[in-house]
């Protein structure tokens, strides 16, 4: 195999993406990198960056501005909940001193996270996307990323609270993560549900399988996200909603369009069963003896 095939092949085992330094180290001089760039198989971004013609467009952006991939692109990255607005902009984090200059399709975040990152990384430390997205997004939406990243394998709610966090928002995240909510539609209702003064538990057993929120006694609330529009998952929800109705609970469910864009539904709803006393043992039995 010659030099240029190996150089194309380690390239492609490192993501698509070297620094022309790190390239040096591993054996390939300068005259080696021109050749295969003469030939279309690689293109440089800022002259020392080097990058496959198939990289993706967001590493590419972050290179062009010499930052790394970080909050919600990051995020995403890792395979965390993101809200579904947030990914018009690649979110890229810069050194504190670099221009305040904003470029189109890319929202700089000068600050610096607690945790180093490596010098040729293009995408910050899981902590450090933590604490951009603390400092860029609404606290629900960022607390259901945290909850998300929680879930992952890169972190957990006990690694976060031990973090020297340096802002007051990532603190209180911090202290507020869990890894109750199954996902960012779960996080978003429990804490709109619990701004209402409801009582809220997450992911109980009933029936044999979790219900995403139990509101009192007798209220189980179910939230879908898109795997619950599989056929198999529909049926699996339509049984457990059955047995749950012959248990005695009221189950109301609700879509991913109507948590996040038609919340006001939503809450009508839960508010008027809650009104009615649904979520209530004892209400329960009082219906009952009245139709009987």
């Amino acid at each position: 195999m010659s030099k240029q095939d190996l150089f194309v092949r380690w390239l492609t085992a490192r993501g698509g993406v070297t620094h022309t330094s790190e390239a040096r180290v591993a054996g390939f001089d300068s005259r080696v990198i021109a050749a295969i760039e003469a030939k279309g198989r690689i293109r440089r971004i800022r002259r020392s960056w080097i990058v496959l013609p198939n990289t993706d467009a967001a590493t590419c952006a972050a290179l062009a501005v010499a930052g790394r991939l970080t909050c919600v692109t990051a995020a995403a990255d890792l395979g965390w909940w993101v809200p579904p607005n947030m990914s018009d902009a690649t979110h890229v984090a810069v050194a504190p001193t670099a221009s305040r200059i904003e470029r189109d399709g890319v929202h700089l975040h000068w600050s610096r996270g607690p945790a180093p990152t490596a010098r040729y990384a293009v995408r910050e430390h899981s902590v450090n996307v933590l604490a951009h997205v603390a400092g860029c997004l609404d606290r629900m939406d960022a607390l259901a990323v945290w909850n998300s990243a929680a879930r992952s394998a890169q972190t957990s709610p006990r690694v976060l609270k031990s973090v020297a966090w340096s802002t007051p928002r990532a603190r209180e995240l911090a202290h507020a993560v869990s890894v109750l909510s199954d996902s960012g539609l779960e996080t978003h209702a429990v804490e709109r549900f619990r701004a209402l003064g409801l009582a809220v538990q997450q992911q109980v057993w009933i029936a044999d399988q979790p219900v995403d929120l139990l509101i009192g006694e007798l209220l189980v609330v179910q939230v879908d996200g898109a795997h619950h529009l599989e056929q198999r998952q529909r049926r699996r929800d339509i049984r457990h909603d059955a047995r749950l109705r012959l248990m005695g609970y009221t189950v109301l469910r609700f879509d991913y369009q109507q948590v996040l864009f038609d919340w006001a539904y939503v809450e009508s709803v839960v508010t008027t069963a809650v009104a009615q006393g649904l979520h209530l043992a004892a209400s329960a039995t009082r219906r009952a003896a009245r139709s009987g």
